[in-house]
């Protein structure tokens, strides 16, 4: 059979137009290892998370996810990169308060937009926040303490000037008046030695980091920041229940992609975190770190959106209250 010389052209010019379509044109998704960039050093919350959630998406897509962590700037260098990567569904981001809702109001000219630039795929858990006192504090609930603050100054200690600890308590001064020194410290674990030794009277802190201490007996929890009090300590009661009318304030993670990643692939991720958080040992795993896990419509990427842009204004809101100006 001879092949005309018009029709060799058109076929040798369709084969190099293919040549140059993406890779998802011709093989399903994933058909290699997917990475996904923590920003934080290992061992922290968001590391543990992004791992236990990454072994989901494995399990559930037949690739291994490959975790990196690039920390820096607050969370901001790993942001930057995810943000720029090729919008393909091969590098995702362990996104948390960080680098999607308070840098904006603490960094100047932030590389990324964290409303702009992420496909939001699902929202995975979140640990509330809470005051713990140490013991020597008189106050033994948070009207107590509230009160107590306005007698005296309470010094009370966050995770440093910017954190979601801090905004919080920022919120949490504005909403009822009470007479709180803020004390930066660098993360919130290195404040429990000072609050155990008594350098610092109380601190605004993640209800994980909190809780050995609080069932140790070396210090006590008299708030946490969630919707209902946990059933890991349900001795302790929510701000709402303690005046403070509806008060909620926590850190979370959930999974980003680029922006312009194809819906069917965000679609496709989302399911797999949802299925691997709903059965299975993740979800056990979470909650023993003192995790919350979301909720069916906070796992649906309209519904992780929506969360990060409720909580992109609290942080709006919670850097004037603290008089922050991005540097």
């Amino acid at each position: 059979m001879t092949i005309s010389r018009r029709k060799l052209i058109v076929t040798l010019g369709l084969g190099s137009a293919a040549s140059l379509l993406p890779r998802a044109a011709f093989a399903a998704y994933p058909d290699r290892p997917i990475h996904l960039i923590v920003p934080f050093a290992p061992g922290g919350n968001a590391d543990i998370v992004g791992r236990i959630v990454g072994e989901r998406i494995s399990s559930a897509l037949g690739q291994p996810v490959v975790v990196d962590n690039r920390g820096g700037a607050g969370g901001g260098i790993g942001a930057e990169f995810v943000a720029h990567s090729t919008p393909d569904g091969y590098t995702l981001f362990v996104g948390s308060n960080g680098p999607l809702t308070v840098n904006p109001f603490v960094q100047a000219h932030l590389p990324y937009d964290p409303l702009k630039d992420f496909a939001p795929v699902a929202l995975t858990s979140y640990v509330p926040h809470c005051i713990i006192l140490n013991d020597k504090v008189e106050a033994k609930t948070l009207p107590e303490l509230i009160a107590l603050s306005k007698k005296q100054p309470i010094n009370m200690a966050t995770s440093g000037v910017g954190s979601a600890t801090h905004m919080t308590l920022e919120r949490f001064k504005a909403a009822t008046g009470a007479n709180i020194t803020h004390i930066p410290y660098k993360s919130g674990g290195a404040l429990m030695p000072d609050l155990m030794g008594g350098a610092i009277q109380a601190a605004m802190t993640e209800f994980s980091t909190a809780l050995p201490l609080h069932k140790g007996g070396n210090a006590r929890i008299v708030a946490v920041a969630s919707a209902q009090r946990s059933k890991l300590a349900p001795d302790i009661p929510t701000f709402i229940e303690g005046g403070v009318k509806g008060f909620t304030a926590q850190s979370y993670i959930g999974i980003v992609a680029p922006a312009k990643t194809p819906p069917a692939i965000v679609a496709q991720l989302q399911k797999a975190v949802a299925a691997g958080l709903t059965a299975g040992p993740a979800p056990d795993k979470l909650r023993g770190m003192g995790a919350e896990i979301a909720t069916p419509e906070q796992m649906t990427s309209a519904g992780f959106a929506a969360f990060i842009r409720t909580d992109y204004e609290h942080m709006r809101e919670a850097a004037k209250l603290a008089g922050i100006v991005p540097k």
